[in-house]
């Protein structure tokens, strides 16, 4: 049974959260990207609250921005450390009955979700006892790969697409036509790992019905992006080792089909996390939480065993 509700955090922002398992319970916090919400996570939630699978307190925030979260007008709003800021407080909150107060037992992430617990395992790794990141580059190689790598501009061409102003009323164009081929674009709507049918279209509907203006900006407002002619993008951004490494015990799941996140983006990964678990998965893609759920399913439970 997922439960939904509304986190009010300290500094004034909200969070609408999906959720299952007891209260009190250690706690598993799971982060969404783009262009999706909380609900992809659900199956994953209903999962691990079982007690014969940990019985933990599955906790799934719709990000700033995303769904009925808040969602502030100023691009400034979706920079890395006010986005920090509330994945920070939503820690203490959704820990604070739990057996061990201010610490996940892992922070489960993919996509933007992964970028933003790639930043709080560096910074905060006393909040978390384990992190696991799904198809979710971290900022040294995703920076290295932007800055020098053609076939990596290439791929991420979209997000200077995304960083315009414009950007969100042209998703909104013709029931979304612009936003489908994400998916698409990768099989979703056919093949045999085909999952976007029409029920899920109008879950995801739903939710960028409510607006993608805080969706966007997030693309707005990170340097991290292929360089142009007008825009030195991410060979202007430099990241110093002791600012992004990871001393936190982390599982990286990729799926190796991913057109938009090649696999070089796992080179040198070791040298910026001293513990680390990468599981490459064949004939899968970006969206493998929605393609294989009971492969990222199994592949997490195996490491919180671990």
């Amino acid at each position: 049974m997922i439960e939904t509700f509304l986190q009010a955090l300290p500094h004034g922002i909200t969070l609408s959260c999906r959720a299952a398992g007891e209260a009190g319970r250690p706690v598993l916090l799971f982060l969404h990207g783009f262009p999706e919400a909380a609900f992809v996570w659900d199956e994953l939630l209903a999962h691990f609250a079982q007690p014969r699978h940990g019985g933990y307190r599955c906790v799934a925030p719709n990000l700033r921005g995303y769904e009925h979260s808040s969602a502030p007008k100023e691009v400034a709003a979706y920079r890395a450390k006010p986005l920090v800021q509330d994945l920070a407080a939503l820690i203490e909150v959704i820990t604070q009955d739990s057996p061990t107060p201010g610490q996940l037992a892992c922070l489960v992430a993919h996509d933007w979700g992964g970028a933003l617990a790639w930043s709080v395992a560096a910074q905060m790794p006393a909040a978390m006892r384990q992190l696991a990141i799904v198809n979710a580059p971290h900022p040294a190689t995703f920076q290295r790969e932007l800055a020098n790598s053609p076939a990596q501009q290439a791929s991420s061409a979209y997000m200077n697409f995304l960083a315009r102003p414009d950007a969100p009323a042209l998703l909104a164009e013709n029931d979304f036509a612009r936003l489908w081929p994400f998916f698409t674009n990768m099989a979703a709507d056919s093949g045999p790992m085909a999952w976007l049918d029409g029920a899920t279209r109008e879950r995801y509907r739903e939710v960028w019905s409510l607006g993608l203006h805080g969706p966007c900006s997030y693309y707005a407002a990170s340097p991290l992006r292929p360089p142009t002619t007008s825009d030195p993008g991410a060979t202007a951004v430099q990241l110093p080792r002791e600012r992004v490494a990871v001393n936190v015990p982390t599982l990286v799941i990729w799926g190796l089909g991913d057109t938009a996140l090649p696999e070089a983006l796992l080179d040198g990964l070791d040298g910026y996390v001293g513990d680390l678990r990468i599981e490459r998965v064949p004939r899968a893609t970006h969206w493998i939480v929605h393609e294989q759920p009971q492969q990222v399913t199994a592949l997490i439970g195996a490491f919180l065993r671990a």
